[in-house]
């Protein structure tokens, strides 16, 4: 029992340290010690020692002299991100269209409508909710392909860009425009036509991405 305890206190303290520093509340270049991590966090050194080791197998920490520095996801990293989704995404759209279930679309559709609700209601300002919203119905997307391997890459690409997406969607002709090309995605998924599904997802994924590369981040 104090064994899956203190893997479950690791875990959740790699998804947090992961969490921040994806989302920029780390910022690259900022080094980080497990003593200051271990005080901010509010636990002992041994999940923080683990989560790091984690994080840099992922590439997003690097051991130096002083502690260890914080990589993130530059804007090349971003770039060449949005080239993999360019070559892998609209594969998976098209596979998903040719599966997908009634429940899966009716997951998706509850997403679309309270992503809906928090673009209105709110006028895009509660860019959390609706990246939340972006990201789930992403993330049924990927996992309607029926591919751990195409879901695992999708969603990892996905996660790792949260910074870039988090400021695309506090523009809210953005958050508009993206809701509209899931809608798109979503009736192509519906239709289960794979060669449409495949054509307005690749175009959400350009559009994503021109949107991102306007700004200065």
């Amino acid at each position: 029992m104090r064994e899956h305890k203190s893997i479950s206190i690791a875990d959740q303290i790699f998804e947090q340290l992961e969490r921040d520093i994806l989302t920029g509340k780390y910022p690259r270049g900022e080094v980080l010690s497990e003593l200051r991590l271990s005080a901010e966090l509010g636990v002992s050194r041994t999940p923080v020692r683990e989560a790091i080791r984690r994080l840099e197998q992922e590439n997003i920490l690097e051991e130096s002299g002083r502690g260890v520095v914080v990589i993130g996801i530059s804007r090349e990293d971003m770039l060449d991100m949005y080239e993999i989704r360019m070559q892998l995404e609209g594969l998976a759209a098209a596979r998903s269209a040719a599966r997908v279930s009634d429940e899966e679309l009716m997951e998706m559709k509850e997403a679309l409508d309270l992503q809906r609700f928090y673009i209105e209601k709110t006028g895009g300002d509660n860019s959390d909710q609706i990246k939340n919203l972006d990201s789930r119905f992403h993330e049924l997307l990927y996992k309607s392909i029926g591919s751990r391997a195409f879901a695992d890459t999708l969603l990892s690409l996905h996660k790792k860009m949260a910074k870039y997406r988090m400021a695309s969607v506090r523009k809210h002709s953005r958050a508009v425009h993206s809701l509209e090309e899931h809608m798109e995605i979503y009736e192509a998924l519906k239709a289960h036509d794979p060669e449409r599904c495949a054509a307005v997802t690749l175009q959400h994924v350009a559009n994503a991405r021109d949107s991102i590369l306007e700004m200065e981040i």
